[in-house]
């Protein structure tokens, strides 16, 4: 996906979860994020998205203090879902406005305002998806994009504080294969930058011991796990569990616990 994708993205995915929410209990809990409910769901979404925001305008080239941020929080949770909703098209604005390459601060390996619109996508993404499971809602994810998240958070996830304290955990020289069967993916998809690759829906992870090593490409892992592009972007997340019945596993179950166990976010 290019960057103009990404922007549209983004504007859909923070009306859809803005649309999600309307109408909602926010005091019932968030399944995949324990302690959560709806509300501090939403009210995180929405202030990232603000955050982001204030980076990108300012062009910062230092974090900027969420805490520091006006966000304009309503008072009533009634209010939670249009207030998340109308974060989103400043947000998308000065993406558009920034373009993929002007240097701006960033918590990931890549300091250009593209990273924060591919981060904006996923970031959403799975906090949408999150909302419609805690009410019963299947999350339909687009495969494409789906594998492109997966990729995404394979690349940053270490390098944010919480998992990066428990990479350690991991036990060397294991691997983890990811494969998404979705039809897409059988003959050319698109990988990170939009280059074609009959591989991208498939994910080899080589556990080191401090941390892990991954790349595109089919082969045998200590443990496969198959199933559509959408699961596998929850699955490493944390969101769906191994068990579930649209995954199909093979090999060893443990070391599936034991990646969800370090990297849920």
């Amino acid at each position: 996906m290019n960057h103009e994708e990404y922007c549209d993205r983004v504007a859909a995915e923070v009306t859809r979860m803005a649309d999600v929410v309307t109408g909602a209990d926010l005091t019932g809990p968030v399944t995949g994020c324990p302690d959560w409910d709806l509300a501090k769901l939403v009210r995180h979404t929405g202030i990232v998205h603000r955050w982001a925001a204030a980076i990108l305008a300012t062009r910062a080239s230092e974090p900027i203090p969420q805490n520091q941020l006006d966000v304009g929080l309503p008072e009533d949770l009634a209010g939670y879902p249009e207030w998340l909703a109308s974060g989103g098209q400043p947000l998308v604005t000065v993406l558009r406005e920034a373009g993929p390459d002007t240097a701006v601060w960033t918590w990931g390996d890549d300091h250009r305002s593209g990273w924060w619109a591919r981060r904006m996508l996923h970031e959403t993404t799975v906090h949408r998806a999150d909302a419609q499971r805690s009410l019963g809602v299947e999350p339909a994810i687009d495969p494409v994009a789906a594998a492109d998240g997966v990729d995404e958070f394979l690349r940053v996830a270490p390098l944010g504080s919480r998992v990066s304290k428990r990479l350690a955990g991991f036990p060397a020289g294991q691997t983890i294969h990811l494969h998404a069967t979705d039809s897409v993916f059988s003959d050319t998809a698109f990988s990170e930058g939009g280059t074609e690759s009959p591989q991208a829906g498939e994910w080899l992870i080589s556990l080191t011991g401090g941390g892990y090593t991954w790349s595109h490409g089919h082969a045998k892992g200590n443990v496969a796990v198959r199933g559509p592009a959408a699961l596998l972007l929850q699955f490493v997340y944390g969101r769906v569990r191994p068990d579930d019945e649209n995954l199909a596993v093979f090999g060893d179950p443990g070391l599936l616990a034991t990646w969800q166990d370090v990297m849920t976010l």
